[in-house]
């Protein structure tokens, strides 16, 4: 038997391989296509969605003192320009910039030579006019005997009366002109007309100042206590009235009499201010009212011209809703709205009322109670209607508080 040659065999085998390969490519696909098939999770295979798991807070109603913030300015309780009440040179200046003085302590010296020699001429009229008087007054008597035995007329008489009179007039001015000029002498010394801390002088030594001028030598200014000047809006006023009236919420027990002062760089002074006055009268150009509260400040911490924000208690809320701010939505029309997981796990989209802000969080009027669970962490994942898994976020956060404690406690491993 004859073998073919083996370039035939391979001519006659081609045709068979190629019209398998494609035969091959189809089942490897099917292949694959089974595999990936298989590789699918349950869910896919039954086509149901797992719940997402978002964190979510359960509201409780709590007891909240409410307060309210509003800007004010510090003033001081006392503050006086010294300005000279005589004219005339200065001498000296007797305190130093910036120290505290006392209520009648001397600060500036004027030349006060012109005004000891008034001093002097008026103490000189004075007694040419008590010798006068006197003179006067001899002769009245030795005129009243003399007119009983008729050595002297009447009409001498009554002359030397008037003279006495007269006379006394003429004493009492000089002695007034006396005074006027010793006042004069004593204003050369300008003191200080209350007692704080002492500003800066606006005059030097040799400088010519005028009675009554207009500028100020220097100004005093008591710094403690201080006054803190509260403005607050006549809406505010009228809600907070509303508010009591409805009995959306309890009078404070203080009777908002207590300030407590925020500072500009964000903390609370130490001291609590006490409300002295409430205004009467509405600003017509800012429609507000002013409050003032009166503040310790032994430190001097608080300077006049100081802005402030002082937080006035307003009232108790027994049972008050406390939302996360970040829980809340607000539409384009400018309501609030929240995300409430109900009992069945479903999204339910929430339209609510908030007052007032309370630190981090927002006072809900209506739209929520206690007890019901709100969308906190995953916003973005859900809309109304899913359904969700929930995951406490207070839990949450005390479980991680309670593991950063222990992993604290431990002691540190010692290297190897």
């Amino acid at each position: 038997m004859s073998v073919p040659a083996f370039g035939a065999f391979a001519r006659s085998t081609r045709p068979t391989l190629a019209a398998t390969r494609p035969a091959l490519w189809l089942a490897l696909v099917a292949a694959l296509t089974l595999s990936a098939c298989g590789d699918q999770p349950d869910e896919a295979k039954s086509g149901k969605k797992e719940p997402t798991t978002v964190g979510v807070l359960v509201l409780k109603a709590e007891q909240q003192a409410l307060s309210t913030e509003l800007p004010g300015r510090t003033v001081a309780v006392q503050a006086a320009d010294v300005r000279p009440q005589v004219s005339g040179i200065i001498r000296q200046r007797l305190f130093n910039e910036g120290e505290a003085v006392k209520a009648g302590q001397a600060l500036y010296q004027i030349d006060a030579r012109t005004y000891e020699v008034a001093v002097a001429s008026a103490k000189a009229a004075q007694a040419k006019a008590q010798a006068a008087a006197r003179l006067a007054e001899l002769n009245f008597k030795r005129n009243a005997d003399l007119v009983k035995q008729q050595a002297v007329s009447q009409q001498v008489f009554e002359e030397s009366q008037a003279a006495v009179q007269q006379t006394a007039a003429e004493l009492s001015a000089a002695q007034a002109a006396l005074a006027q000029a010793q006042i004069n002498l004593d204003y050369t010394r300008i003191v200080a007309p209350i007692g704080g801390r002492v500003g800066l002088s606006s005059v030097t030594l040799g400088a010519l100042v005028t009675a009554n001028q207009a500028a100020a030598l220097t100004q005093i200014t008591q710094l403690d206590p201080m006054h803190v000047d509260i403005t607050q809006s006549s809406t505010e006023v009228l809600r907070l009235q509303r508010d009591l009236a409805a009995g959306h919420f309890e009078r404070h027990p203080s009777g908002s009499a207590q300030v407590h002062i925020v500072l500009e760089d964000g903390s609370v002074y130490p001291h609590a201010a006490t409300l002295k006055f409430e205004g009467v009268n509405v600003n017509t150009s800012t429609g507000a009212i002013i409050l003032r509260a009166q503040v310790p400040n032994p430190d001097r911490v608080l300077l006049p011209g100081m802005y402030v924000r002082a937080r006035l208690a307003t009232g108790l809320v027994p049972h008050a809703l406390l939302v996360p701010q970040q829980a809340v939505k607000r539409e384009l029309s400018g309501k609030a709205s929240v995300l409430v997981v109900t009992p069945d796990s479903k999204v339910e989209h929430r339209p609510i009322e908030v007052a007032e802000a309370v630190g981090q969080h927002w006072r809900v009027r209506s739209g929520l109670k206690a007890g019901e669970a709100i969308v906190m962490d995953g916003l973005q994942r859900i809309k109304p209607g899913d359904t969700v898994k929930t995951v406490n976020v207070a839990d949450t956060a005390a479980a991680k508080a309670t593991d950063k404690a222990g992993a604290a406690s431990q002691p540190a491993s010692s290297a190897r």
